[in-house]
């Protein structure tokens, strides 16, 4: 980073023409998004201006928090010093940001859609392995009570979570309860027990067997019906609803189930297409799930940032239109 390996060519050769022509123009640059968001990416931002900047000593950083709300064109980020010092680390602070305010503003929407039930995160199948680790923080500083890998929560100290997937189910012949008894069997009690019971597209006599089996020891059943099919429990009672996938009907079917035979207890976690809007749809109608597993459509949109240099040497010197704008909410950065 320092050398100006992962940063765009033109500024390094910009620093290099500095430095070979001896001039420390001493500037300010601020960085700005152009959408209404929840700010992530500020510390990784701050640590690789520390770290990979010329000499930090020279630089006066101004900031807002990870987590932060924030209005379209609000300066989130001010960088003040010699321009050659940190010319060569633009693009890095700005795919930081853009990448984990994305995914943070995503997080946050879908937790406040489900508040005050539980959002797990569960997207890190689709996407690269090295972002895991600053998506999982910006995740966790959003709202998201769980994730899915321990890199996603190694930042806080955490470790990831999960359920007994398909793929155990059928290393064990398709039987879900035998795959949920061996997990019992050989995970720590510590750690929450969560079937998913939909392997057989019946998931109101899956989960009763697996409650008659666990007893106490089972947390919860996870439904994650694919969209392309409707549940058994589901079909004398189609009609007037939209039967495919994880709909609201399946989610009654089996917590009436569950409760009817003796097993209130036991929690019911959603998967498998959720959206912010098909979150506040199951809230509006009060469906009685207790967590929402919500992938990829954390990944989704845009949340670029600009950077601007709008003062030289304390003077205005912004392109027309990026004029400097102050922001008393920023804090500066020691």
């Amino acid at each position: 980073m320092r050398a100006g390996y992962y940063s765009d060519k033109y500024f390094v050769r910009s620093r290099d023409v500095l430095v070979a022509d001896r001039q420390r123009p001493n500037v300010t640059l601020q960085v700005f998004g152009k959408r209404h968001a929840f700010l992530g990416g500020i510390d990784e931002a701050i640590a690789i201006l520390k770290l990979c900047s010329i000499e930090w000593g020279d630089l006066e950083v101004k900031a807002l928090y990870d987590g932060d709300e924030i209005e379209p064109w609000e300066p989130v980020l001010t960088v003040e010093g010699p321009y050659d010092a940190f010319a060569h680390l633009e693009t890095l602070y700005l795919g930081v940001l853009a990448r984990r305010t994305k995914v943070g503003t995503n997080t946050r929407r879908v937790v406040e859609a489900a508040s005050p039930k539980e959002v797990m995160f569960f997207p890190a199948r689709h996407d690269h392995w090295l972002v895991q680790t600053g998506d999982g923080y910006a995740a966790h500083i959003a709202g998201a009570i769980g994730v899915s890998t321990d890199a996603q929560a190694s930042w806080w100290g955490s470790e990831g979570t999960g359920t007994v997937p398909h793929a155990l189910i059928a290393a064990y012949g398709g039987d879900t309860v035998k795959a949920s008894l061996k997990f019992a069997e050989h995970m720590d009690e510590a750690v929450g027990l969560i079937t998913l019971v939909d392997f057989d597209n019946d998931s109101v006599q899956t989960s009763l067997a697996v409650a008659k089996a666990l007893g106490d020891r089972l947390y919860g059943v996870r439904l994650d019906t694919s969209e392309m099919l409707v549940d058994k429990s589901v079909v004398a009672q189609m009609g007037h609803f939209k039967p495919t996938g994880v709909c609201p009907q399946l989610v009654w079917n089996v917590r009436e189930a569950l409760d009817h035979h003796g097993f209130p207890k036991v929690k019911i976690v959603v998967s498998g297409g959720f959206t912010v809007e098909k979150i506040q749809e199951f809230e509006l109608l009060g469906v009685p799930v207790d967590a929402y597993g919500v992938g990829s459509s954390l990944f989704q949109g845009r949340f670029d940032f600009t950077a601007d240099v709008v003062k030289h040497e304390g003077r205005p010197a912004a392109k027309v239109g990026r004029a400097y704008r102050d922001n008393p909410r920023l804090e500066r950065v020691t």
